[in-house]
């Protein structure tokens, strides 16, 4: 009956036996999945892949180091059979036939009693996709499906009430692309979002006309929104039904005051979420081809605000300490203060001629690199008209790109 279509069906298989025959690429591809719905799962095969001997190891799947024999699928809920012995294979399938047990075959599909889908999973949604015998238009289909919901370019409305809460998202450094997932998915399902000017900027030229829009800008030497004025927009909105969306560059919780925030919200008893982000603090040196270790170069590296000089009494960084390592340093927000910096990280032990890499608007369509010494850096900015936002690497990693 090669026409007549499958009937899709959610197995439910929480502590539930499954059998799986083989080891190989096939079965180290489908048990995550397996392990994911909770399957009591069994391996049998004489050998399998590291990665499933790993699984094995640390207790998610029984590895039963054999061949298969006859009576291993008597109380299986479901089999995958996927061996490289096809005779082993079709005593397999004879069996699950006569214990009526839902099998997959690997290498026959028209032999089989059940057919793997393609599958993709995000925000609580299951997606599966079959169209016979084309696994890779089933996967293009699922790949496209579950990239819309992601991205919020495909989506149905929440039927059910959803009450006002607040979710920090951390827009990574600028460029729409490098936003995680999850975040795009929440931005695209705000009521309102609160921005800050480091944030993807792009991305808020694609929310509907119905979203509002704060600008929580925080413009260096310029005008700025009191973080009170941002914690009060928050829970207003949030305790007004809406769901807000704070959109911050970088990663809320690395120099981006969201602790504050969250703080804030949890005092007024608004229910929220934060959502990690790409930190400058890596990825910006990164997109300019500087890594932040490297082997036998650099074994650490260090991440200082430089917005508080040295001198100031409120700094709470102990450059002394700073300039005796001799890994990366990575400095955020220092550009105005980088004169002060590296005069104190010479005059404690660092080389005045150690590299100095400045990239400003890193990741951005107007990114640029500055490459100094700590004694050249300050004239070196000053010279280049370099303005924030810039992060400055420190440290001989930047010149290992050159060499290499």
């Amino acid at each position: 009956m090669p026409d007549t279509p499958a009937y899709p069906v959610g197995l439910r298989l929480a502590g539930r036996r499954v059998v799986v025959l083989g080891g190989g690429t096939v079965t180290q591809r489908r048990l995550p999945a397996l392990v994911v719905a909770g399957a009591d799962i069994t391996v049998i095969s004489p050998s399998v892949t590291p990665s499933v001997e790993a699984m094995a190891e640390a207790g998610e799947i029984t590895w039963e180091r054999r061949r298969y024999r006859e009576g291993d699928l008597a109380d299986a809920w479901y089999a995958l059979i996927a061996t490289d012995d096809d005779a082993a294979n079709t005593r397999a399938s004879a069996e699950a036939e006569a214990h009526r047990v839902w099998a997959v075959r690997s290498d026959d599909a028209e032999a089989a009693t059940a057919w793997t889908p393609a599958t993709g999973r995000t925000s609580g949604v299951t997606v599966a996709v079959l169209t016979g015998r084309d696994p890779r238009r089933s996967a293009a289909l699922r790949d496209a499906i579950v990239d819309g919901l992601r991205d919020g370019s495909l989506g149905a409305p929440h039927r059910r009430a959803r009450s006002g809460g607040v979710a920090l998202v951390g827009g990574g450094p600028g460029d729409p692309d490098l936003i995680t997932v999850r975040g795009r998915r929440l931005l695209a399902e705000a009521d309102v979002v609160v921005a800050d000017r480091l944030g993807p900027r792009d991305l808020l030229d694609e929310l509907p006309p119905h979203v509002e829009v704060i600008d929580a800008a925080k413009i260096p030497y310029g005008r700025a929104m009191a973080q009170q004025a941002i914690n009060d927009a928050l829970v207003a909105h949030a305790r007004a039904g809406r769901f807000v969306v704070r959109l911050k560059g970088g990663d809320p919780y690395v120099f981006g005051r969201g602790m504050e925030e969250v703080q804030q919200l949890t005092r007024e008893g608004i229910p929220v979420t934060v959502v990690p982000g790409i930190s400058s603090s890596v990825s910006v040196p990164a997109a300019v081809g500087i890594p932040v270790t490297h082997r036998g170069v650099a074994h650490e590296f260090t991440v200082a605000s430089g917005h508080v000089a040295p001198d100031d009494p409120q700094s709470l960084v102990d450059w002394e300490a700073l300039a005796r390592l001799r890994g990366t340093l990575v400095l955020l927000m220092a550009v105005e203060k980088i004169g002060a910096i590296a005069a104190t990280l010479v005059r404690h032990g660092r080389a005045p001629g150690t590299p100095v890499a400045v990239v400003q608007e890193g990741t951005m369509a107007a990114e640029r690199r500055v490459d100094a010494t700590l004694e050249t850096v300050a004239g070196v900015i000053e010279a280049e008209g370099v303005r924030p936002p810039a992060v400055i690497v420190v440290g001989p990693v930047v010149g290992v790109g050159a060499e290499d």
